[in-house]
This record gives structure tokens, C-alpha cells and sequence, in this order.
């Protein structure tokens, strides 16, 4: 069987959502058969070609005041030409996010809605993070994966004032990489399904 693609798109703006983003694409290479290709948003006119031939997409986008950045939407708006008005080439193929901002919380969880949204308007089917919320307890730990406690994708959490090669944490890191490596798992599933038929 052929390699599965998996696209992983995103906008960063000081890096910090890109080292998300590379992190996911290792988790994606973690399974046998998967490849992972990385297309930031600055580019993306580029590779519309490679999101249409792509099994799944994972969005990614830093949370600005409440909802993902200005750049990610206007690849967002971008797509209603591109891909929704073709025949919704996006139809029935995975999807799933992650998002980055400088507080712990910072409305990260409207942005992860808002990516679900998008997919859903192209027909594609949503992978949530997997894993429950951590360092919840007395024994939980900053280093616990999902220690932000998201469901619906991956959240991260870099601060204002350091840079990628600091921020986001091991700990949010390696929770992007495990929602890299459960699309994959989950992806692989549904294309060979779909080839059984």
C-alpha cells in the first residue's frame, strides 16, 4: 500500500505554534505507512493540490484575542473558493487541531471550536485529543500530558516573553505529538476500511 499523506497547516506567528506543529508531524511518524507534510499558511497557495490529495489535515492556528489568528482565517475564507465551491474536495477526509497562546487558559477552547467548525463545513471527520485532563490533583504533575486539560485537540501554552527554543513546554509537546500520532492510528484505519469495500 501506497504512504498515507497527512497535512498538518498552520499559521505561527513568533514560532511557538510552529514547534506544535513540527511536534505533531513527528507523532505522525511514529506509525508505519504515514508521512506527515508541513505547510504553513505564508505558503499555502502553494499546496492546495497536496490538502486535496491528503488523507487528513491537522489545523493549527495560535489563539489571538479569542479565536485563531487573522492569518489562519484567511486561509480558512481562503478554502470556500479553493475547496467548497469545487465540490467540497475535503469531503470525508480526517481532520483534527491544536492552538497556542501565552496564558494557560486564553480562549484556547473557542479557537479549537472554531477549527471543528470549519472542518465539519467541509465534511470531514473530527479527531479529538483522546486523552483525559491532567494535573487535576495533588499527584498531577506539569509534566502530565494534556495538563491544560483540553479535549476537542491539542493545547499549548508558550509564555509572552520567551522564545520557541523555551516555549511551549516538553509536557504540551508531547501532547501534540500524541494527537499527530492518534490521527495517524486513525486515518490509517479509515483508509483501509475504505479499501475493503
Amino acid at each position: 500500500m501506497n504512504p498515507i499523506n497527512i497535512a498538518i497547516v498552520y499559521h505561527s506567528g513568533y514560532g511557538h505554534t510552529a514547534r506544535q506543529a513540527e511536534a505533531i508531524r513527528d507523532g505522525v511518524a511514529q506509525v508505519e505507512g504515514v508521512t506527515a507534510q508541513l505547510i504553513s499558511t505564508e505558503v499555502v497557495q502553494q499546496h492546495w493540490n497536496d490538502l486535496t490529495a491528503a488523507e487528513a489535515i491537522i489545523f493549527g492556528a495560535p489563539t489571538y484575542m479569542g479565536s485563531a489568528s487573522a492569518q489562519f482565517k484567511t486561509f480558512m475564507d481562503a478554502t470556500s473558493s479553493e475547496v467548497f465551491a469545487q465540490g467540497s474536495l475535503w469531503k470525508d477526509k480526517i481532520a483534527a487541531g491544536f492552538t497556542n497562546s501565552a496564558s494557560r487558559n486564553g480562549d484556547k477552547a473557542e479557537t479549537l471550536s472554531q477549527l471543528a467548525i470549519f472542518a465539519a463545513q467541509h465534511g470531514m471527520h473530527w479527531v479529538n485529543l483522546g486523552l483525559p485532563p491532567a494535573n487535576n490533583s495533588s499527584k498531577g504533575s506539569e509534566e502530565d500530558l494534556n495538563r491544560l486539560g483540553f479535549f476537542l485537540g491539542a493545547a499549548a501554552q508558550s509564555n509572552a516573553d520567551e522564545s520557541p527554543e523555551i516555549a511551549p513546554t516538553r509536557a504540551d509537546l508531547k501532547t501534540a505529538a500524541h494527537l499527530g500520532r492518534r490521527v495517524a492510528e486513525t486515518t490509517l484505519q479509515f483508509v483501509r476500511g475504505r479499501l475493503r469495500q
